[in-house]
Protein backbone atom coordinates (compact mmCIF):
# COMPACT_ATOMS: atom_id res chain seq x y z
CA UNK A 1 0.00 0.00 0.00
CA UNK A 2 1.60 3.30 -0.59
CA UNK A 3 2.54 5.95 1.53
CA UNK A 4 -0.32 8.07 1.08
CA UNK A 5 -3.05 5.48 0.77
CA UNK A 6 -1.95 4.39 4.44
CA UNK A 7 -2.20 7.88 5.81
CA UNK A 8 -5.87 8.14 3.83
CA UNK A 9 -7.14 4.57 5.55
CA UNK A 10 -5.66 6.16 8.93
CA UNK A 11 -7.05 9.28 8.48
CA UNK A 12 -10.66 7.89 7.45
CA UNK A 13 -10.54 5.14 9.95
CA UNK A 14 -10.39 7.56 13.25
CA UNK A 15 -13.40 9.96 12.33
CA UNK A 16 -15.39 8.78 15.11
CA UNK A 17 -19.44 7.57 14.04
CA UNK A 18 -21.87 10.30 15.26
CA UNK A 19 -24.45 8.10 16.64
CA UNK A 20 -21.37 6.35 18.54
CA UNK A 21 -18.72 8.83 19.18
CA UNK A 22 -16.21 6.55 21.17
CA UNK A 23 -16.35 4.68 18.60
CA UNK A 24 -14.54 5.30 15.28
CA UNK A 25 -15.75 4.11 11.55
CA UNK A 26 -12.74 1.90 11.82
CA UNK A 27 -13.38 0.45 14.92
CA UNK A 28 -17.07 -0.15 13.75
CA UNK A 29 -16.16 -1.57 9.75
CA UNK A 30 -17.77 0.32 8.09
CA UNK A 31 -14.52 1.94 6.17
CA UNK A 32 -14.94 -0.73 3.72
CA UNK A 33 -11.52 0.67 1.21
CA UNK A 34 -9.62 3.70 0.83
CA UNK A 35 -7.85 4.39 -2.53
CA UNK A 36 -5.64 7.08 -3.62
CA UNK A 37 -4.60 7.62 -7.26
CA UNK A 38 -1.71 8.87 -8.79
CA UNK A 39 -3.39 12.48 -8.79
CA UNK A 40 -3.38 12.17 -5.09
CA UNK A 41 -7.40 11.61 -5.64
CA UNK A 42 -8.98 9.78 -2.60
CA UNK A 43 -11.62 7.52 -2.65
CA UNK A 44 -13.16 6.16 0.18
CA UNK A 45 -16.27 3.20 0.29
CA UNK A 46 -18.23 2.97 3.09
CA UNK A 47 -20.64 0.51 4.36
CA UNK A 48 -23.08 1.71 6.27
CA UNK A 49 -24.76 -0.33 9.31
CA UNK A 50 -28.14 -0.87 7.61
CA UNK A 51 -29.23 0.53 4.30
CA UNK A 52 -31.33 3.28 5.75
CA UNK A 53 -28.53 4.91 8.26
CA UNK A 54 -29.50 8.40 8.44
CA UNK A 55 -25.65 9.24 10.06
CA UNK A 56 -24.00 7.96 6.47
CA UNK A 57 -24.27 11.54 4.60
CA UNK A 58 -22.78 13.04 7.91
CA UNK A 59 -19.97 10.02 8.18
CA UNK A 60 -19.13 10.95 4.40
CA UNK A 61 -18.38 14.73 5.15
CA UNK A 62 -16.32 14.17 8.27
CA UNK A 63 -14.41 11.78 6.06
CA UNK A 64 -14.14 14.06 3.43
CA UNK A 65 -13.10 17.19 5.43
CA UNK A 66 -10.54 15.20 7.25
CA UNK A 67 -8.91 13.87 4.13
CA UNK A 68 -9.27 17.44 2.29
CA UNK A 69 -8.07 19.09 5.75
CA UNK A 70 -4.70 16.57 5.37
CA UNK A 71 -4.24 17.89 2.43
CA UNK A 72 -5.47 15.40 -0.23
CA UNK A 73 -6.47 17.78 -3.01
CA UNK A 74 -10.06 15.61 -3.88
CA UNK A 75 -12.38 12.83 -1.84
CA UNK A 76 -14.86 10.96 -2.90
CA UNK A 77 -16.45 9.06 -0.79
CA UNK A 78 -19.19 6.27 -1.97
CA UNK A 79 -21.64 4.00 0.11
CA UNK A 80 -21.33 0.48 -0.72
CA UNK A 81 -24.51 -2.21 0.25
CA UNK A 82 -23.78 -5.32 -0.50
CA UNK A 83 -22.27 -7.34 0.43
CA UNK A 84 -24.55 -5.82 4.02
CA UNK A 85 -22.46 -4.70 6.82
CA UNK A 86 -22.44 -6.91 10.07
CA UNK A 87 -21.23 -7.05 13.61
CA UNK A 88 -18.33 -9.28 12.56
CA UNK A 89 -16.71 -6.56 10.98
CA UNK A 90 -16.59 -4.82 14.27
CA UNK A 91 -12.81 -4.01 14.94
CA UNK A 92 -10.62 -5.76 17.86
CA UNK A 93 -11.26 -3.15 20.42
CA UNK A 94 -15.28 -1.97 19.42
CA UNK A 95 -16.63 -4.65 22.12
CA UNK A 96 -14.81 -3.94 25.06
CA UNK A 97 -15.07 0.17 23.97
CA UNK A 98 -18.82 -0.48 23.82
CA UNK A 99 -18.53 -2.37 27.16
CA UNK A 100 -17.07 0.61 28.33
CA UNK A 101 -19.78 2.84 27.94
CA UNK A 102 -22.51 0.49 29.52
CA UNK A 103 -23.55 -0.66 25.65
CA UNK A 104 -23.45 -4.71 25.36
CA UNK A 105 -21.90 -5.39 22.68
CA UNK A 106 -22.88 -8.32 20.26
CA UNK A 107 -21.58 -11.48 20.85
CA UNK A 108 -18.25 -12.40 18.94
CA UNK A 109 -19.15 -14.43 15.57
CA UNK A 110 -18.27 -17.82 17.26
CA UNK A 111 -20.72 -17.08 20.76
CA UNK A 112 -23.62 -15.77 18.61
CA UNK A 113 -24.69 -19.42 18.04
CA UNK A 114 -24.94 -20.32 21.37
CA UNK A 115 -25.74 -16.61 23.20
CA UNK A 116 -29.04 -16.98 24.83
CA UNK A 117 -29.03 -13.89 27.29
CA UNK A 118 -26.74 -10.76 27.74
CA UNK A 119 -23.75 -9.69 30.27
CA UNK A 120 -25.21 -6.81 32.30
CA UNK A 121 -22.50 -4.26 31.30
CA UNK A 122 -23.11 -2.54 34.78
CA UNK A 123 -22.95 -5.47 37.50
CA UNK A 124 -22.16 -8.37 35.48
CA UNK A 125 -25.08 -10.72 35.88
CA UNK A 126 -26.72 -12.66 33.08
CA UNK A 127 -30.32 -12.07 34.52
CA UNK A 128 -31.61 -9.63 32.27
CA UNK A 129 -34.48 -9.13 29.68
CA UNK A 130 -35.42 -7.33 26.56
CA UNK A 131 -37.65 -4.36 26.83
CA UNK A 132 -37.47 -3.10 23.53
CA UNK A 133 -35.91 -4.45 20.15
CA UNK A 134 -35.43 -0.78 19.29
CA UNK A 135 -33.55 1.51 21.29
CA UNK A 136 -32.29 4.89 20.40
CA UNK A 137 -31.01 3.61 17.08
CA UNK A 138 -32.48 1.29 14.87
CA UNK A 139 -28.90 -0.80 15.68
CA UNK A 140 -29.48 -0.93 19.21
CA UNK A 141 -31.91 -2.86 21.54
CA UNK A 142 -33.01 -1.82 24.96
CA UNK A 143 -32.54 -4.22 27.92
CA UNK A 144 -33.17 -4.60 31.77
CA UNK A 145 -30.91 -6.19 34.31
CA UNK A 146 -33.51 -7.98 36.42
CA UNK A 147 -30.19 -8.22 39.28
CA UNK A 148 -29.19 -4.18 39.42
CA UNK A 149 -32.36 -2.95 38.02
CA UNK A 150 -30.23 -0.89 35.73
CA UNK A 151 -31.69 -0.53 31.85
CA UNK A 152 -28.66 -0.65 29.26
CA UNK A 153 -28.65 -0.90 25.54
CA UNK A 154 -27.28 -3.89 23.25
CA UNK A 155 -25.48 -3.18 19.84
CA UNK A 156 -27.31 -6.19 17.62
CA UNK A 157 -25.75 -8.73 16.45
CA UNK A 158 -26.45 -8.16 12.36
CA UNK A 159 -25.08 -11.37 9.81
Amino acid sequence: MPAGEELARRLAAEVPDPELPFLTLGDLGILRRVEVSLAGTVRVVLTPTYSGCPAISHMADQVRRTLMDAGFPAVQVDTELSPAWSTDRLGPGARAKLEAMDIAPPPPPAAAAIALTLKCPNCGSLHTRELSHFGSTACKSLWRCLECGEPFEHFKALR
